[in-house]
């Protein structure tokens, strides 16, 4: 046993507050400012054309830049770049909400997403190397994976109380005191193992092709949604983002210090745990997404009404964390979590394809919304945790910065892809119907419903598919069973400087 596992931090659960915190921060902003959208509009004289950019600026951003601010983590010391984060995103928080024209606000939004993508990966990193015991990183995880599931609906809820009560620019300030605590905290209690920091240089040519190929990625997925998928431009996105990608992957197999060494992707888990959280995060993003129009257009819930009728879901989640996933996570195996999970969030999906201009919130939505949370919590705690499991301390930021890309291009296929299948269902709906419809304001209730629904259908199967990759490819053992060794950068066999514990194969 190392020694370095005795030497406990014993300020780790005051770290794990102010850590808790900035993660919730950067969570909720993806959703909160969605709502305040058409008042900050109306303000601003924002076109609708420019409008989808509030919301893709900040996706572009901090998608594209995520493995770069990885990687700073590991070079320039957690820490430092968690703090570094939480200063820039809180002087663009303020920049946002002065915002005086679209320009500047669409400014703002970029650089949240910038200083997000150097917060982000920091943050689950520095919870990878401060909680080593395997009960206590379980609960550690089980209370993070909650509040990574559950913010965003928490951003409804806020974005809903602020927009209504106070302005939409309290969306943007709001995260000022936020980020002011969670970086005093930070200075005062978090202390960085020292030994887990990467000194290799930074891999130049790596980041520009993964920030282009990222981007691509992102952008074309919006521009589908928006130009169709077979329009030239979301074609070329996706062509450029196939050759950015793949040359990438080529570029990094030869590298001397890899931005992302592949060691961290190719392993069956972690390959995994990405590919299943991607999935799971296009099923929410979607319910999010629809549930939010259905309650305010069709049920006439305000903006605060809808973000409450969220909160079951949150307390699911929190549940399904801290009280399901954490406490088996060191008793059975991690596929055997998360797989019934996702299985579990995919069947209230499937409740709610049930949906009509009638339905009733507590017969049917309420029970839907507690299973799905219950689900996700229950599933996002050990992948949470199996994310960084068994890496190399001085790769802990790039393997938490692929947990959060994973998660920010399924949320951008997600809105783009359920969006589409959504309006064409749509559409078909109301030309169908439109002969024998009572009247056109009916039949567009109706016709918006049967769109959400379909989408709703395709969102549970996607669920389901995260369920199936999780329980083929998550094939570790119970925690702490093993004692890590990994392998240094050439090749030779070697304790790990931190004692990350690793899954027994």
């Amino acid at each position: 046993m190392s020694e370095t596992v005795q030497n406990v931090d014993p300020r780790r659960w005051k770290a794990l507050i102010f850590i808790a915190l900035a993660q919730l921060m950067v969570v909720l902003d993806a959703t909160i400012v969605n709502i305040a959208l058409p008042s900050a509009q109306a303000d601003l004289g924002i076109s609708d054309g420019n409008r989808q950019w509030v919301i893709t600026a900040y996706a572009l951003a901090f998608g594209g830049l995520l493995l770069f601010g990885g990687r700073v983590a590991d070079l320039w010391g957690r820490r430092r770049t968690f703090v570094t984060g939480l200063a820039g995103f809180a002087l663009a928080s303020a920049l946002g909400g002065a915002a005086g024209s679209t320009g500047m606000l669409l400014g703002a939004r970029a650089l949240q997403g910038v200083f997000g993508a150097l917060l982000a990966p920091a943050a689950l990193s520095l919870l990878a190397v401060t909680f080593t015991e395997a009960r206590e990183r379980a609960k550690a995880f089980g209370i993070f994976g909650a509040i990574a599931g559950g913010g965003g609906a928490v951003g409804l809820i806020l974005g809903g109380v602020l927009t209504e009560y106070m302005d939409w620019r309290w969306t943007f300030f709001v995260n000022i005191p936020f980020a002011v605590i969670a970086a005093t905290g930070a200075l005062l209690v978090i202390r960085e193992p020292a030994e887990g920091r990467n000194r290799s240089r930074l891999d130049v040519p790596g980041v520009l092709l993964a920030t282009a190929g990222l981007v691509s990625l992102v952008y074309g997925f919006t521009r589908a949604e928006s130009d169709g998928w077979s329009a030239g431009a979301t074609i070329g996105l996706f062509v450029a983002a196939g050759v950015l990608l793949v040359t990438f992957v080529a570029v990094e197999s030869r590298v001397k210090a890899p931005l992302l060494p592949l060691r961290v992707v190719t392993d069956r888990n972690r390959g995994g745990v990405y590919a299943s959280l991607g999935l799971a995060v296009i099923g929410m993003f979607g319910l999010f997404l629809f549930l939010t129009y259905y309650l305010q257009i069709v049920k006439g819930y305000t903006p605060v009404t809808t973000g409450l009728a969220f909160l079951p879901m949150i307390a699911g989640m929190i549940t399904g964390s801290t009280q399901i996933g954490a406490r088996l996570m060191t008793r059975v195996r991690p596929r055997l979590l998360m797989a019934p999970g996702f299985l579990l969030a995919g069947v209230a999906m499937l409740s709610l394809t049930r949906i009509g201009l009638d339905s009733s919130y507590p017969a049917l939505i309420l029970p839907s919304f507690l299973l799905l949370g219950l689900g996700m919590g229950t599933a996002f705690m050990p992948a949470m945790s199996l994310a960084t499991h068994g890496v190399q301390p001085r790769d802990a930021g790039v393997a938490s910065a692929m947990v959060n890309t994973s998660q920010q291009v399924g949320g951008a296929i997600g809105t783009a892809l359920l969006n589409t299948i959504a309006a064409g269902a749509t559409t078909a709906y109301a030309t169908a119907h439109a002969a024998g419809a009572r009247s056109a304001d009916v039949l567009k209730l109706q016709s918006m419903v049967h769109g959400y629904t379909t989408a709703i259908w395709w969102a549970a199967g996607i669920l389901f598919l995260a369920s199936a990759i999780a329980f083929v490819f998550v094939n570790t053992g119970r925690p702490g069973a093993s004692t890590p060794v990994a392998r240094s950068a050439d090749g030779e066999e070697a304790a790990e400087d931190v004692p990350v514990p690793v899954l027994a194969h």
